[in-house]
């Protein structure tokens, strides 16, 4: 049963790929009360569920009369291969596409213990009862049909997951960009408020510094012309200081205001020129997060939200 030419191996990825999509997707579906296009592909296929199975038939050939050693190889395989997918993932494309943060007794929201002990049956319903009619029916195809099959496939499936990959990528640097202009933004909102206040406060000490002057001329009765020339010198000099400087904090507000208007402007077409294949991988994907760039993802989701 287990002993098949490679190209069995592949026809049968591709089928458990398809199977996992039809899976997956009636799964979220129901609980979104909505259709959702599962997955990473625009291809009706999940290339984790493709491996798994690949990999479960694989684990369980040295122990397939021991339904309990099938069951247990079946849960560590697996689990690695689900935590290692996930974390390579979320490294690429800035995205955890599944995550079980809010499970019970979860490692870095890859794998839970309720999932891996899901993929140990799954592991038992697939070696005794799925895969025996899919591998009857694949070991029946004409080798030809099966190679033509394989031909198209693959070529579209490259294709795909090369476009993809490329695709959601973008999507991890648009949402690490939207992040950094945020953070950009706050500055200059905070360096304006500084500004602001600095001006307010050098102002201020411009006129109190003249009206105390002006107040000790008042009350000295001694005070001579020649003295008041000079002071009135001196304050004419201080208002032509206090006009430039605030002249030149004028213009750096302006410049500030420039700037902080390109970065709102920026961060506003990430989140309104969403494509069609990033709508639908958010939508494909409704329990995604991102750690670093949380933020980011819910105003995207949102963005999304109202366009719909």
């Amino acid at each position: 049963m287990y002993t098949y030419p490679w190209y069995h191996w592949i026809t049968f990825f591709y089928l458990y790929c398809f199977f996992g999509w039809i899976f997956e997707s009636t799964y979220v579906s129901f609980k979104q009360h909505r259709f959702v296009n599962r997955g990473f592909l625009r291809l009706p296929m999940l290339p984790l569920y493709g491996t798994g199975a690949v990999m479960m038939l694989w684990v369980s050939l040295p122990v397939k009369d021991n339904l309990f050693l099938v069951y247990l190889f079946g849960v560590i395989a697996a689990t690695i291969l689900e935590y290692i997918t996930g974390y390579v993932m979320e490294r690429l494309f800035k995205m955890k596409y599944w995550d079980y943060s809010n499970q019970r007794f979860q490692l870095n929201g890859y794998i839970c213990l309720s999932s891996s002990i899901a993929w140990g049956f799954l592991t038992i319903f697939m070696t005794e009862l799925i895969h025996k009619p899919i591998a009857d029916f694949v070991l029946r195809l004409p080798l030809i049909v099966e190679f033509i099959f394989l031909t198209i496939v693959s070529v579209l499936f490259v294709a795909d997951a090369v476009k993809s990959t490329k695709e959601a990528l973008d999507l991890g640097r648009a949402l690490e960009a939207m992040t950094k202009l945020k953070a950009e933004a706050e500055e200059m909102q905070v360096q304006i408020a500084l500004l602001k206040a600095e001006t307010s406060q050098r102002v201020s000490e411009f006129r109190e510094n003249a009206a105390d002057r002006m107040a000790d001329l008042r009350n000295d009765a001694s005070v001579r012309v020649a003295e008041l020339r000079e002071d009135a010198a001196l304050r004419f000099g201080e208002l032509r200081e206090e006009a430039a400087a605030r002249t030149d904090w004028f213009h750096k507000e302006a410049a500030l205001l420039d700037r902080l208007t390109n970065l709102t402007e920026r961060h506003r077409q990430f989140s309104t020129h969403i494509s069609v294949y990033r709508r639908r991988l958010l939508r494909g994907n409704p329990s995604a997060s991102s750690g670093k760039f949380s933020e980011a993802l819910r105003e995207l989701r949102e963005a999304l939200e109202r366009r719909e």
